[in-house]
């Protein structure tokens, strides 16, 4: 399964759920937390918990899409009843928002297990994903999990909105329309402590969905920075996410090339290509490539069948 795009679905509406397996996204977030009123979050759970539960065991087998939730923040009185509704469906992972350090993800994770048990799902099979910026503090100790890594955790994500708001930032982006500093900060400590732990390393949103050259940009970016995939709030970012973390073919074309300029000198720790010196990491660059290309063409051919209307 890949991860290219996370698009973010409210749980309290049906119809917007409906139409979330046919959006091209590869991994679903039913969102208990801030798309939902908290008046409406009862019945939002019982929706979640319906929605993971239909085509739960084609897709648990098969695994085109996943299928994770966003629960309640641990601050909250919410999150164990988010757990309790959406655990017996068996979601590959829950999103946990305003993640404090490891501990936070400490705490969930026992519980998970509890539930794991309960229902007699595999153990450890549940992963989680931390949003990890979402106050200064939680900036500050995004490092922490180096020391304490968890194996429950898939990868990291950080957000914009809720760090501005913390900051009392009057704006996100300077005049060039690169971050501001602490903003960039916030990403790059996500991105490196995520490699550091050998775990994904996901893009924040883009909220203006409007704007597709602006987050085709972005996309593009993330990906060349090392981020493996994007967050999405709109079924319209979807494509724009996929085709952006895809390689494209003068890119599967340079790969094989590089993989072809080895192979014709073996044993070589650096080789020559058209007067450039090529080494070993870029080989390893290339492998990834053509690993993820050919990967990406099984999945959509798994997905095709598998989603194909009756």
């Amino acid at each position: 399964m890949y991860h290219r795009s996370w698009l973010f679905v409210p749980a309290n509406s049906e119809k917007k759920l409906g139409k979330a397996f046919q959006t091209g996204a590869d991994v679903v977030v039913v969102d208990l937390e801030d798309s939902v009123p908290a008046e409406a979050k009862p019945e939002a759970r019982d929706t979640a918990a319906l929605w993971l539960g239909a085509r739960r065991r084609m897709l648990v087998e098969h695994r085109p899409i996943g299928r994770w939730v966003r629960i309640n923040a641990l601050e909250s009185q919410m999150w164990r009843e988010d757990l309790a509704a959406v655990m017996p469906a068996a979601p590959d992972g829950i999103v946990l928002p305003k993640a404090s350090g490891p501990e936070a993800v400490r705490k969930l994770a026992a519980e998970i297990y509890e539930f794991e048990q309960r229902h007699e799902l595999p153990s450890g099979s549940t992963k989680i994903l931390p949003l990890v910026s979402e106050t200064p503090h939680a900036v500050m100790t995004i490092g922490s999990y180096v020391d304490a890594p968890h194996q429950r955790l898939f990868g990291f994500s950080w957000e914009v909105e809720q760090l501005s708001a913390a900051l009392g930032a009057s704006r996100k982006r300077d005049a060039s329309g690169s971050w501001t500093g602490a903003l960039q900060f916030a990403r790059a400590q996500t991105l490196l402590t995520a490699h550091a732990c050998g775990i994904a390393a996901i893009e924040t949103f883009s909220s203006d969905f409007a704007d597709e050259w602006g987050l085709r940009t972005a996309a593009r970016a993330a990906r060349a920075d090392g981020f493996s995939g994007m967050l999405a709030i709109h079924p319209e970012q979807v494509a724009v996410i996929n085709e952006a973390f895809t390689p494209g073919e003068e890119e599967i074309g340079e790969a094989r090339r590089v993989v072809a300029a080895f192979e014709s000198s073996p044993g070589e720790e650096v080789v020559q290509l058209d007067g450039r010196m090529i080494d070993q990491p870029q080989l390893k660059l290339a492998y990834q490539i053509l690993g993820t290309a050919e990967g990406l063409e099984q999945a959509n051919r798994t997905r095709e069948s598998i989603l194909r209307p009756a």
